[in-house]
């Protein structure tokens, strides 16, 4: 504790409040009590006038510091590709051979899900195609959904392209089939009424049913599909990634996004059975820099 009587250095002085320096200056008649709020007071100034010794009077502001040029967040259309990809859709499925529309991730993994024989003839000619692309020259990953169709798939396309088996990376729900709602069990040409709202907005969701089968809208896979695309931008560098989709909603919203295409004529980029794209990085729009270095939402989470 300070002692009321003790010689004190006329310049520490001057650094303590009034209330201390009343009580440490000996010329004072008044002596006043020294609490544990003072106390607190001259610690704190103590340690903000000691740091500041080890702040170099040169150093930049940290707001003044450039950004860093790091891969940072992904976005659509990307900045650049890290990686070179190839989509695939997968062959026809037995439910797709029956006319049914099926897009419930309960059903993804059963046998009525997998290839049908006119399916496999299909993936095999992507395979073959892929093969004839050079798209697994040196090495290459296959990334296919669960769903069975589209694993068969990833399997067919290693087997023809002689790539091994731990190179083939399931996906188990980015990649599902585009939700579809109420229309679960409808003929295959009711989609067409899908894609008229499709083209009207994003935001336009097909009618929702209680049997688990989600209903999604244009927005929602494209948020799938984004998230895809960044694990696999940050996961691999210079890399080939064969993406092997279940259905074409998945691909057709991916393309559309990367190459800047309006969202809601992403069926125009539609994907037949078996059909196989290069993702080409020149179509990929120039990058328009924001404004500022730093992204500024004002009112979270809403930003756009």
């Amino acid at each position: 504790m300070f002692s009321p009587t003790t010689n004190s250095n006329p310049q520490t002085l001057l650094s303590l409040p009034q209330s201390i320096q009343s009580s440490l200056n000996p010329s004072n008649p008044i002596i006043n009590p020294i609490t544990r709020r003072n106390l607190f007071t001259t610690f704190t100034i103590s340690i903000a006038q000691s740091s500041s010794f080890f702040i170099s009077p040169n150093s930049q502001n940290p707001s003044s510091i450039p950004t860093a040029n790091a891969r940072g967040l992904f976005q659509m259309p990307p900045f650049r590709l890290i990686n070179r990809y190839f989509l695939v859709r997968a062959g026809e499925s037995e439910y797709e051979r029956w006319g049914i529309i099926n897009t419930n991730p309960v059903t993804k993994t059963s046998v009525d899900n997998g290839l049908s024989m006119n399916g496999k003839k299909q993936t095999l000619r992507a395979a073959l195609e892929l093969k004839e692309m050079g798209a697994c020259d040196g090495s290459c990953w296959i990334w296919p959904s669960i769903t069975q169709r589209a694993y068969q798939a990833a399997e067919i396309i290693a087997f023809v392209n002689k790539v091994d088996r731990s190179r083939i990376v399931p996906e188990y729900s980015f990649l599902d089939a585009r939700g579809l709602g109420a229309y679960e069990g409808k003929g295959l040409e009711s989609v067409s009424e899908v894609y008229t709202s499709d083209s009207i907005s994003t935001a336009i969701k097909p009618p929702p049913i209680d049997d688990g089968t989600p209903n999604e809208s244009v927005a929602d896979v494209f948020v799938r599909v984004t998230q895809l695309m960044s694990i696999l931008e940050t996961q691999y560098s210079e890399e080939t990634v064969i993406i092997v989709s279940p259905d074409s909603d998945n691909l057709s919203v991916l393309q559309a996004g990367l190459v800047g295409l309006d969202l809601r004529r992403h069926n125009d980029l539609s994907f037949s059975p078996g059909e196989v794209r290069l993702v080409d990085a020149t179509s990929i729009p120039a990058y328009k820099k924001p404004a500022s270095g730093a992204f500024k939402c004002y009112n979270p989470p809403s930003c756009r």
